[in-house]
């Protein structure tokens, strides 16, 4: 499959629960919104899988939500682990001490788990949760990386007047627990960058950018969006940064190779927006046969389109002109 803009579409991400024991202030919820339980069986999932699989699609991420708040989150990575080349997962962590290891023998290749702090006060403030405490993520991301579902990703939304002073601290917590740090601009849609939320912890990533790039020993890019990666080591560990500036930024839309399919089973071209959405389940669960369900693929990639598109050079030279004013 590939997009009107040449995107070929090699990845899928699926929203297995809007459940989620904890409650982040800042979260998106993957652009949903609306009933909680209308979730896909792991025999729906499995079908799923097998047809994007014919359709070429190489790699599913898994995410909330809470993906390990589900009961079945081992059958439903062992059944899609039969159709591509990878399964992965995003996780708050909370539950992964125990799970890492089942997931990695029925499939699960790797692990993202959300962290933004290592104080247990920020922590329960970010996340408005007094039972899980931020020790238990930090055990569950070094179980993840014994388990051997490498690499472990700590993804870190950098919040400026929270933890934007916690650089250092979560490099040496990474390195430690032999995982990457993955830091990720607070992001919103565009009709959100006028709210007082975005314009209060939005922090600039450039700033960090140019330090890592003091530290580094070797830079290279992430295949995915041409995200740059710093390598470099602390504490006579090996230490991995990754950046993610999704916010204004047209070459991560122009590289992104992944669709979406919502806990309900609404497919979509993007995470931003809802334009395209086309309702996948429905029709399953009323006979649509595998040709019928290909052909709502097929729908949403040809009406992808990215969401930050690249400014023309006759844009930039008003923009520039209006600053010279």
């Amino acid at each position: 499959m590939i997009d009107p803009y040449g995107r070929p579409i090699t990845s899928l991400r699926i929203t297995l629960t809007q459940r989620c024991n904890l409650n982040c202030f800042y979260c998106h919820r993957e652009g949903e919104s609306g009933a909680e339980r209308n979730e896909m069986t792991p025999e729906e999932l499995g079908r799923i899988g097998r047809i994007a699989a014919e359709l070429g699609i190489k790699r599913i991420k898994l995410t909330g939500g809470e993906p390990l708040v589900r009961a079945d989150i081992v059958d439903i990575v062992r059944v899609l682990a039969l159709y591509v080349e990878e399964v992965s997962l995003t996780t708050n962590g909370t539950l992964l001490e125990s799970l890492a290891e089942p997931l990695k023998e029925t499939g699960l290749a790797r692990v993202n788990v959300s962290l933004d702090t290592l104080d247990s006060g920020k922590y329960m403030s970010i996340t408005n949760n007094s039972i899980h405490g931020v020790q238990n993520v930090m055990r569950g991301i070094k179980r993840a990386a014994e388990a051997g579902l490498n690499p472990v990703k700590i993804n870190t939304v950098l919040l400026r007047g929270i933890n934007d002073e916690e650089l250092d601290a979560m490099i040496d917590f990474t390195a430690e627990a032999g995982a990457i740090l993955q830091l990720i601009e607070f992001e919103t849609t565009k009709e959100g960058e006028g709210t007082e939320e975005y314009r209060k912890y939005h922090a600039d990533l450039r700033p960090v950018e140019k330090r890592l790039e003091r530290m580094a020993e070797e830079v290279r890019y992430n295949e995915l969006h041409r995200r740059k990666k710093y390598l470099f080591h602390r504490n006579g560990r090996p230490a991995e940064v990754e950046i993610v500036r999704p916010m204004h930024n047209s070459e991560f839309c122009a590289n992104c190779k992944r669709i979406r399919l919502t806990s309900e089973g609404l497919l979509r071209g993007c995470l931003l927006t809802t334009y395209g959405s086309t309702d996948l389940l429905t029709p399953m669960r009323s006979g649509a046969d595998d040709d019928e369900i290909k052909e709502i693929f097929g729908k949403v990639v040809a009406m992808r389109r990215p969401y930050w598109m690249p400014v023309p050079e006759s844009k930039k030279e008003e923009s520039a002109a209006e600053v010279l004013k």
